[in-house]
């Protein structure tokens, strides 16, 4: 009951301007999706509803019709996939194996990073909760090796900018406790 009563949807409670909304939706889902613990999305929210929930009406399916909607739906929908194909993502929610923190103090700077693990899969999470692009910022990894970006909330394909990553590779310098690093972009919320 988060989005009826006059709480509004959760898009109508983003801040920002309307490209902002639905980057700061993408990212809350994202964050949502891969963060240990069980999911709940309200009638509506797949798509980015932009009124309130009210039972004595359907949703907005026509907000479908308008890319911005049709990019959160997308990126519900790809989410969901990765979440059931990568069982690191969801096997050992309740079990401190299956989480742990890259950083989580880097408060000035509103960026967040942590893994997920189950056997022997493991994937990095890296958020950048501002509007202020992170160009170069480094995180720490726990092997050597190459990494890929599996899922960017900002694609254009979701309605964003488009500002990802190329298969990165290793550095051999140690950062945040970790053997090795790895320098990312991240965009702009």
């Amino acid at each position: 009951d988060e989005v009826v009563h006059g709480k509004r949807s959760i898009l109508a409670r983003m801040p920002g301007d309307e490209w902002q909304k639905f980057a700061n939706l993408r990212l809350l889902y994202t964050y949502m999706l891969t963060y240990p613990g069980k999911k709940l999305l309200f009638m509506g929210s797949e798509f980015g509803q932009g009124t309130e929930w009210n039972a004595a009406k359907e949703l907005d399916w026509y907000a479908l019709d308008y890319p911005l909607h049709q990019g959160v739906s997308r990126a519900i929908g790809d989410l969901n996939r990765l979440y059931k194909a990568l069982p690191a993502l969801h096997h050992q929610d309740f079990e401190h194996e299956g989480f742990e923190w890259i950083d989580c103090h880097d408060a000035p700077q509103s960026v967040l990073s942590y893994l997920r693990r189950c056997d022997d899969q493991t994937v990095i999470v890296v958020f950048n909760f501002t509007p202020v692009p992170r160009h170069d910022y480094r995180i720490g990894v726990p092997e050597a090796g190459n990494y890929s970006e599996i899922f960017n909330s900002d694609s254009t394909y979701y309605g964003g900018s488009n500002v990802g990553n190329p298969p990165l590779k290793t550095e051999d310098k140690p950062w945040m406790g970790r053997p090795c690093s790895i320098s990312l972009t991240m965009v702009a919320i």
